[in-house]
Parts: C-alpha cells; structure tokens; sequence
C-alpha cells in the first residue's frame, strides 16, 4: 500500500481526529490497524510522530464509507488508538467523532447536501445502532459557521442535531447486560447499563467522594483509580465483555446529584483518567440511567413523552432530549437527541512511517533472509521501569548486528499479559520477539487462568540477566530496619502500605510471601508497571516496595529510597551493609527477577539461532555487562534450551507457591480447577 494517504483532521464535539474514507486505507484490518497507529503515533505517549495529541480524547478515528445497511447513508467506524501502546480497539462508539461524519461525507461526496438542512441516517458500525444527524447546509455546502455552544469548546459553530435511535443494548444486546438495574460489586452498589456506550455507573459517595471534584483531583487519587479499575474489571465480565483489561469499554462513571430534579453531575473516565468534559455517549448513558428508575443514578420517577435533561461535567453541561416509553419498571428509552458542533481543521496527506508496518507489502517483493524488515521487541511494563530499560540497551545494540531497524514497543496492562498473548498470537518470523521476565513467564501464569500458556506458546531465543529484589522504604517512612517496620505492623496491622507492580509481578509475590512468613498484614496498593509503582512510593504514598535491584539501585544510591534487606540468599557485592531477610529472621522470601527474549511459538529454528547468536554477542559487550551492573542487573547469557529450562523450573516453582501459601484469588483458583 502507499505510505500516503488522503485525511481530514477535524474537531468534532469535545474531541479532535482523522477522518478517513474507508477506501484510503488497507484493505485488510491488521493493516488498517497499523496505519492508524501510525496516523495516531501510538507508541508515544506524547504521540510527537503523529497527530495524536497524548491523550484518549485525541486519539480517536473515524472511518466513513457509503452504507450498505438498508435505510441508512453512511457507515461510521469508531477506532480508539492507544496512547503509549501501539492498539486499536474498534469496540466502543464515540458520538463526538459522530459528529464530524455527516459534514466530511459531503464535502468527499459520499451524500448529496439539501438546501437549508440536510438529514442523513448513519450507520454505526462498532455498535450496530442507527443514529439520524441533521446538519446545516445553505446553498446546499456544509457550513461550519453558526451560533450553536458547547461546552468544553471556545466560541461557536453550526449546530449538528444527533438523534440515537436503537443505540441501547447495541453492544451487549440488553440495556441492562447482567439482568439486573443495580449489581454489588465488592460491596459497593454498581449499574451495568449499555445506552450508547457501556457503562459502569457509581455513586460517588459510595466511594469516598463528592463526585464535583476536578478531573485532576481525581486522578491524582490513586487509591480512587486503583478500586474503579478493579470495580470495572468485574463489571466487564458480569456484562459479558469477558476480560477489558485490555479495552476501554464498559466505561467507570461517578454520578452524584445535580442541580435541579431534571440534572445529574457526572465523573466520565476513559477509563484510566477523568474526561475533561464528558463523552456524548457516556451522556446518554448515564441520562438513560437517571431517567429509568431502579438505577444508582436514578431521579425522579417520570412519565412517558419527552423530557429535557440536563448533565453536568467538568467543563459544563450537556443538554439531551430523552423520549420515555412505559412507566415504572416497564419505562424503557426510546430515543435521545443533542447538540453537537464541529469544524474541519486541515485536510491534506498523511505520511505513514514505515516501522508501524509488520507485513511486507508485497509476497513477490519478500526476500527469503531474516530480517526482512523491522523487528519490534514487545515490553509487558511501561516505559521507564527496569524491563523497559533493559529492552532499550538491547534493542540499540541489535540493530548494527542484525542490519535491520529494532523497535521497542511498550504493551502495559494486565500485569504482563496484554503483551504475552500479543507475541503468542504474532506472525511466528522472528519480526516480532517478548521481553519477558519472571512475572509474565513463571509468577502471573501460576497465579491465575490466562490467555497464554509460558511454555507452550513462546520459543524462547535467550537468556538475557537476572536482578535480585530489595525491600525498600520511603526514607521519611518512619523506620530503617526490618525489625522497626515489623514493631510498626504487629502494633497497627494494616498501618503500612506497599507498592506493586501488579498482581503476579515479583513485587507483589515478595510482598505476599513476607507478610506469609511474618504473620503480619499490609495495604497493597497496585500500579502498571514498577516505574508508577516505585514513583508511589518514592512520594509517600506507599511506604514499602520490593522493587529489583536494577529498579531502585538508582534511588537508593541517591538517599531517595532506603534499603531495608535483600530477598536473597546472600548480601549483595553492591550494597554489602544491606543485610538479607533471612539475616533478619524472614526465611522463605527468595524472588530473583529474571528476563530473557522469546519469539511466537513455531518460529523457525533458523531465525531462533540468528537471533540467539546476535543476543549473546550484544551481551558480551563490555560496555553492555558494565551498564547493566551498574543498575544492579548480572549478565546471563547461553543458549535457548538454557531458558526454556529456566522457564519450566520457575513456573513449577511459583505454582507451587501459589498452591502452599494460597496466595491465588478463590474465584481464580475455583477457574483453574474447572
């Protein structure tokens, strides 16, 4: 396909993205996927290689092509680029893309514009809903131009009329997915809805807030965050999404009274980090929910008809015409309308870079040589933590040896297991290798049921070092002993606060395994990845972490984080004052981080070899061996069969961890046993 291709960038509603007619881009979804990750710059947090803007609400897509539903115009295809990991979720809906659909599709001359207005019904293909857009058209030419406001916008636009007619149940095919108007998730009291878009609504009292705080009051609170992603992981399944670690949808909603009996305030997240303003579809959702009784968001009980309702979010409000049908437990939502503006920013050629691309573009123009093209190494945590940077002086220094670009791609979430069932389910040629580690090839895999299986799935290509793990405390913690923090613990249970890098991670088996063997009981507090994690406790929030020696040697070095022991044997050459746990009376607390290179299962053993090969020449770098040491990290390079040994050891291990000290969660060990 060409690198170049024909787009729009537009702001439509509250957020801001390409449009594209679907015939400018592959034909095939991998590919069309990879040309959005490109468009967008996904793999950037701060997205500089596209036109992404660092944020969910700038990394959006629209895909507009002619219809081929009956009765409707247009075909809407809603794609949710990922910010700092190269995904592309095409399962929820956007109503503010939505409405920028209806002007492109008149100016690429998909519809013919009306004189005065034009009415165009648009399929949405993500939910199968049908929604009826009415757009000004004078002299039969969109115009941009008008006096129509929203908020979260500056200044004003030609109003866009959004009328979603069978938008409820489109995703999960129920309004109310688990049956139920109101769930107990955790203790706390939940409604499942889908109106537009899946949500998760919560009263915000119910979970310690007032629900009128500001987008960045929230999502400074962790704790917050941590039990809203928990809350959601459920509902997800109660809702029959399956697992949505790795999807935004259902989407975590606060609601909290408004001003008026026909108001509700609103906390929309996406769903990491509070909306700025609110999406249009979680407004319908969430305006659905309040005007149904029976719900967590209920108002007052309302007759069949119209009814004019108002939500209030960070930036405003926004007004929605909500249409009842029924009355009491029999009301059901048959339409709901807005108000939307929009306006067309720059329209041009996007240039794609190459290295988004893992296909060839052509079998003819394949050579029969590896590497044919750019290898990506895929890394389980986010950038900045010990695997990330391990993976970066890696990948450097593969480059010259195997003539070819080598990219490291972040994939966090799920403690590992987004990026291990990415690499298993890869194209097995060696153009795409794992950076795994302990947590994602032995301690995750024993602790619970997932998509991928350590051994059978993965070839492994090499061993690459090992990193001892330390406990470490915030140095104004209060206590600079062991001793002192167990005199803390038997005093207050539960007083002292630990940081992980996840569920199954070797921090939080360390952190598990030391309460076990001391009889005591901290508060965990769960992160993506050590670098959040080691961040949380470096500021306080959390007191105590049992990050690797390659993480947290830095700041120890520098009196930010004080060494309290090593999970280890023996003392170690780097810090010989620090003593090991067992020299403190913990014995059973040993959890050596290691990290090695896999490929898909069913790679040619050729292309294991050339890279094998390739690994262990990087690895026996002076320069490399000294940089690692100075972080704390050893060496430990050898063949493939060292690692797959290495991997089937640690795994037998951990489960028999998990088993005797019945560290698993009870649902997780009643769905292994199934």
């Amino acid at each position: 396909m060409s690198r170049t291709i024909p787009c729009v960038l537009m702001r439509a509603g509250t957020s801001r993205g390409p449009f594209f007619l679907r015939e400018w881009l592959p034909e095939s979804d991998e590919e069309r996927d990879q040309a959005l990750v490109g468009a967008i710059g996904a793999s950037d947090p701060l997205q500089l290689d596209g036109v992404g803007g660092g944020s969910t609400l700038n990394s959006k897509v629209a895909i507009v092509s002619r219809s081929k539903e009956p009765g409707c115009h247009l075909d809407y295809l809603f794609a949710q680029v990922g910010v700092g990991h190269r995904s592309v979720d095409t399962r929820p809906n956007c109503g503010n893309m939505l409405s920028g659909v209806v002007p492109f599709a008149i100016e690429q001359g998909l519809v013919e514009a009306q004189d005065g207005i034009t009415q165009v019904r648009v399929f949405n293909v993500n939910t199968r809903s049908r929604i009826d857009v009415t757009v000004r058209t004078p002299g039969k030419r969109v115009t941009y131009e008008g006096d129509a406001r929203i908020d979260g916008v500056a200044g004003t636009a030609a109003p866009i009329l959004l009328n979603f007619l069978d938008a409820w149940g489109a995703v999960t095919g129920k309004v109310f997915p688990t049956g139920r108007r109101i769930d107990t998730i955790d203790g706390v009291e939940v409604t499942c809805i889908d109106a537009a878009m899946p949500l998760m609504i919560v009263r915000a009292r119910d979970l310690g807030v007032t629900g009128g705080e500001k987008p960045a009051a929230l999502d400074s609170n962790s704790a917050l965050l941590e039990r809203l992603e928990k809350l959601r992981l459920q509902a997800g399944l109660l809702m029959g999404l399956g697992d949505v670690s790795g999807s935004v949808i259902p989407k975590p909603v606060l609601v909290s009274a408004g001003d008026s009996p026909d108001s509700i305030t609103s906390r929309y997240f996406t769903p990491r980090r509070c909306h700025a303003s609110h999406a249009v579809t979680g407004a319908i959702g969430v305006l659905s929910a309040f005007a149904l009784p029976g719900t967590v968001a209920s108002g007052a009980a309302r007759e069949p008809g119209r009814h004019n309702l108002v939500l209030l979010h960070p930036a405003g409000q926004i007004d929605v015409e909500v249409e009842l049908e029924g009355r009491a437990d029999e009301a059901t939502v048959k339409a709901a309308a807005l108000v939307r503006t929009a306006r067309k920013i720059m329209q041009g050629e996007m240039q794609l870079p190459d290295y988004v691309f893992t296909r060839p573009e052509a079998v003819a123009r394949q050579s029969a040589t590896f590497p044919r093209k750019p290898i990506t190494i895929i890394v389980p945590t986010r950038a900045g933590g010990g695997n990330d940077t391990m993976a970066r002086i890696i990948a450097a220094e593969l480059k010259p040896l195997l003539a070819q670009e080598v990219l490291v791609d972040n994939r966090a979430g799920a403690n590992g297991a987004i990026a291990s069932e990415y690499v298993a389910r890869a194209e097995p040629d060696g153009h795409t290798l794992m950076f795994g580690y302990v947590g994602t090839h032995a301690m995750n895999p024993a602790l619970q049921k997932l998509g991928y299986h350590p051994v059978k799935d993965f070839e492994p290509v090499g061993l690459i070092g090992s990193s001892p793990t330390l406990m470490v405390a915030n140095q104004h913690a209060g206590f600079d002993t062991v001793r002192s923090l167990l005199q803390r613990l038997r005093s207050g249970p539960g007083s002292i606060r630990y940081a992980s890098a996840g569920d199954g991670t070797p921090p939080h088996f360390a952190a598990e395994l030391f309460q076990l063997n001391t009889g005591t009981r901290m508060e965990g507090r769960t992160h993506e990845g050590a670098a959040p994690a080691i961040v949380d406790t470096l500021d306080g929030r959390s007191q105590v972490m049992f990050p690797s020696l390659f993480t947290a040697h830095p700041f120890v070095l520098d009196g930010r984080l004080r060494a309290l022991a090593v999970a280890a044997p023996a003392r170690l050459d780097a810090l010989p004052a620090v003593p090991t746990l067992s020299e403190a009376g913990i014995e059973g607390v040993d959890v050596s981080q290691w990290y090695g290179l896999f490929a898909p299962a069913r790679t040619s053993p050729a292309v294991i070899a050339q890279i094998n090969r390739a690994l262990n020449e990087v690895l026996a770098n002076p320069q490399v061996v000294a940089r690692f040491e100075r972080q704390g990290a050893r060496v430990e390079a050898g063949p493939p069969s060292a690692l797959r040994e290495r991997v089937r050891h640690e795994f037998g291990r951990w489960q028999d961890v998990v088993d005797e000290g019945g560290l698993a969660p009870q649902d997780v060990r009643l769905l292994a046993a199934d």
